[in-house]
């Protein structure tokens, strides 16, 4: 797949939005725009502050008032800006619904749109979010992504396998249907570290750093984020992973340093933008190598 050219254009971004917090749009939408895109954003629930903090109010976008407000977007007159779509965490089965219609639309104008699907949906304590909209998310979106953003636990529910190696996470994302696919809390292959793995039709690459105990939330938010505008930007694969995860390390380090209970992230712009963080990158054999021909 050629890289994409250097254009102006505007991301849609759907996910969650808290009051308090860098998680979710909150994390998405200062990468993306500090990285030059324009972004258009859709909430798909709305709460206080992060769950990890807490019982809070938790409102959910009716799905009909949801499905309009897309309705909207689909038929809007600046549709030609649109270049790509990031989805993150839904709050309903109706709200993936909604989300596949807006691309398959927007691809019906467009059909370069780049459409990064990041199945929030749960971690390695299992699901947290009901078993239909995690199905939605693998059923409806996945088959329509260009880029799919799960962690290790995510991808093992999606493709019901476990993941306990590296390869077999690479088996995994090869079956899993986008052509590209990002895998965080991969297996590391230096000691005291984390990774992450990505696959495409060219690549198999490793990016490890330092594990950091106990991170706040919303690292994988900001890492669909910027891999996506580091893509956006027309940089190569392997420079685009690079970078996104020297960001998201030097992100969480400092605001871990500062003894934060969130990213950082307003302290942090030049980070996103040039970071200097040190990241291990492996070549890994792809996987197509090790099937019979």
């Amino acid at each position: 797949m050629s890289e994409m050219p250097t254009v102006p254009g505007a991301v849609i971004v759907i996910s969650s939005h808290v009051v308090r917090g860098t998680v979710g749009n909150r994390a998405a939408v200062f990468a993306l725009e500090t990285l030059g895109h324009r972004v258009w954003a859709l909430p798909t629930v709305i709460l206080p502050w992060h769950p990890g903090h807490g019982r809070s109010t938790r409102v959910v976008m009716p799905d009909a008032d949801f499905q309009s407000v897309i309705n909207d977007l689909a038929s809007a007159p600046w549709t030609g800006e649109v270049r790509a779509v990031l989805s993150g965490y839904l709050g309903s089965a109706a709200q993936a619904e909604g989300v596949g219609r807006l691309v398959t639309m927007l691809r019906n104008r467009n059909p370069d749109l780049f459409y990064a699907c990041d199945p929030v949906i749960g971690d390695a304590s299992g699901l947290y979010v009901p078993v239909e909209v995690a199905a939605a998310i693998r059923d409806r979106l996945l088959p329509l992504a260009t880029l799919a953003t799960p962690n290790r636990f995510e991808l093992a529910w999606l493709a019901g396998a476990t993941l306990e190696t590296n390869a077999a996470i690479l088996d995994a994302a090869l079956g899993l249907g986008p052509s590209r696919v990002l895998v965080t809390s991969a297996i590391p292959m230096m000691s005291g570290g984390t990774g992450n793995l990505y696959l495409s039709g060219r690549h198999a690459l490793l990016a490890e750093h330092r594990l950091i105990d106990n991170p706040p939330n919303g690292t994988g938010d900001l890492l669909s984020a910027v891999f996506l505008a580091r893509l956006l930007q027309g940089l190569s694969e392997e420079r685009a992973l690079q970078m996104a995860t020297a960001s998201v390390f030097e992100i969480i380090a400092r605001s871990r340093k500062r003894g934060a209970d969130e990213l950082t992230l307003e302290q942090d712009a030049s980070s996103l933008a040039t970071p200097m963080a040190m990241v291990q990158m492996r070549r890994l054999m792809h996987p197509s190598q090790l099937r019979p021909k």
